[in-house]
């Protein structure tokens, strides 16, 4: 062997020794790297997380949460009530409010019949006082009592007569108009309820007579 392959000999010999130098550490390395994760994660797997403390954390919150929830249903639930009672009583209060409103305009037309009625009655009794005032009016026009009538003047033509019996000392007589008491004809009853017929141009006399009223 020359001195250039005993050369190349050693040269080739301190490489491969610093291989092996440094490989082993680095293999030791991994061996050490792969044991400790293969010991996390079988030790990951075997942890129970119920028994963690975020895990009790997320328990007690979760059973906050729901006794809110529990009592916004039961608040709701107790305004879903209210509403559903306020609702059935104001359907009711409307219901008596409509009956009442009916009773009310019943009773209106009651009264506006009844006024109608005491309309007509008021009516009625007007024209009847009406006819009586008439009626007496003619009456006391066509009556005549003591004194001098003319007819015509004072009073109508036609028969007249006492409206009671007479007394004894009653006196009448039918008088030419314009004259000085010309008697036409006269009578002194003594009683009864006697009556006598005048016409124009004459004068009825009565004395002691009461009234006579015109047939």
């Amino acid at each position: 062997m020359n001195s250039t392959e005993q050369s190349s000999a050693v040269g080739s010999s301190d490489v491969n020794g610093k291989r092996r130098g440094w490989f082993k550490p680095l293999l030791a390395l991994v061996v050490l790297l792969g044991t400790l994760a293969v010991g996390f994660l079988v030790g990951t797997d075997s942890m129970d997380p119920t028994q963690s403390e975020e895990y009790a954390a997320l328990g007690v919150e979760k059973s906050a949460v729901e006794g809110e929830r529990d009592a916004f249903e039961e608040a709701r639930d107790e305004v879903r009530q209210e509403l559903d009672e306020y609702r059935t009583e104001t359907e009711t209060r409307e219901a008596e409010l409509a009956e009442r409103s009916d009773e009310l305009d019943s009773r209106s037309k009651a009264l506006d019949e009844r006024k109608e009625e005491l309309d007509e009655s008021d009516a009625a009794l007007a024209e009847r006082e009406k006819a009586v005032g008439k009626a007496e009016d003619e009456k006391e026009a066509n009556t005549v009592s003591n004194g001098v009538w003319t007819i015509g003047v004072d009073i109508k033509a036609g028969t007249y007569r006492s409206d009671a019996p007479v007394s004894s000392d009653c006196y009448w007589a039918v008088l030419k108009t314009g004259t000085n008491g010309d008697i036409i004809d006269n009578d002194i009853p003594g009683g009864g309820r006697p009556s006598v017929t005048v016409g124009k141009g004459q004068d009825l006399e009565l004395s002691r007579c009461g009234t006579w009223t015109k047939q």
